[in-house]
């Protein structure tokens, strides 16, 4: 088995050819694909993908980008549309994007809380994104496990060792992207390298930052099998062992998802 934990089915340029990305994912032994969402605006449409495709699960969340046009989605829509659906496993993706600052930083913060109460409410996964705040991350992500745990993740893991350790010490686990691949990535493959292999999840983040040897194309599904053997070189383990044990991360995280 082998999954791919994070991905944009319905976005512009991958809804178009949807099938057919599809079928080249379980071509290359895809079993199950995490179709997230990133604004209220797409929650039909990816949670309509997994219902009609039984090996696409889908997330409800507001990413951090869009936190200012979103002040209005609390806990309680985001708890009233998951457990409204069954198809849906994870709340995200969620966070902290100081890098663009595309929203107000307070914003994405109270964003960032209202997602978290909802994953605690509701027993799913949160699926956290943070992009040059790991340390508004890490206390957050802290100070919300003090007043009850959840589950979560820190999705296309690319910060610092320090950082992955203080996650793993909060119960989290971490899925690594395409950029390991990356001959620049000297750093996150040192960190990929050390992660216990009861935490790690492997993606694609699709269409974006497709792996060596399709980068500079649009990323798809399929392509999380290049990932996951570049991890298996890397961490000395057969590609076999390491599609296995990401799988298994997977369902024992999702665990409303079933293979």
């Amino acid at each position: 088995m082998l999954v791919d934990s994070h991905c944009h089915l319905n976005y512009k340029g991958m809804a178009e050819q949807q099938l057919d990305l599809l079928a080249r994912a379980r071509a290359s032994g895809v079993t199950a694909m995490l179709n997230i969402s990133t604004r209220a605006s797409e929650w039909d449409a990816v949670t309509a993908t997994a219902h009609r495709e039984n090996d696409v699960w889908a997330s409800i969340g507001i990413h951090p980008h869009e936190a200012d046009d979103h002040a209005d989605i609390d806990t309680e829509r985001l708890i009233a549309r998951a457990e409204a659906d069954d198809r849906v496993i994870g709340i995200g993706e969620t966070g902290l994007d100081f890098y663009y600052d595309h929203s107000d930083r307070d914003q994405q913060r109270r964003s960032f809380i209202a997602h978290i109460a909802a994953s605690r409410a509701t027993g799913l996964p949160l699926i956290v994104h943070t992009r040059d705040a790991e340390d508004d991350t890490a206390v957050i992500l802290a100070d919300e496990m003090g007043k009850g745990a959840f589950p979560a993740l820190i999705h296309c893991f690319t910060a610092s060792a320090d950082f992955a350790a203080k996650m793993l010490d909060l119960g989290l686990f971490i899925s690594v992207s395409g950029i390991v691949t990356f001959k620049n990535a000297r750093d996150l493959q040192a960190v990929a390298r050390g992660l216990p292999a009861d935490r790690i999840l492997v993606e694609t983040d699709a269409p974006f930052l497709a792996p060596v040897p399709h980068r500079g194309k649009q990323g798809e599904p399929a392509f999380v099998a290049d990932t996951a053997r570049f991890m298996a070189d890397l961490r000395s383990e057969s590609f076999e062992h390491l599609c296995d044990i990401t799988s298994a991360n997977f369902y024992r995280l999702f665990s409303r998802a079933t293979p």
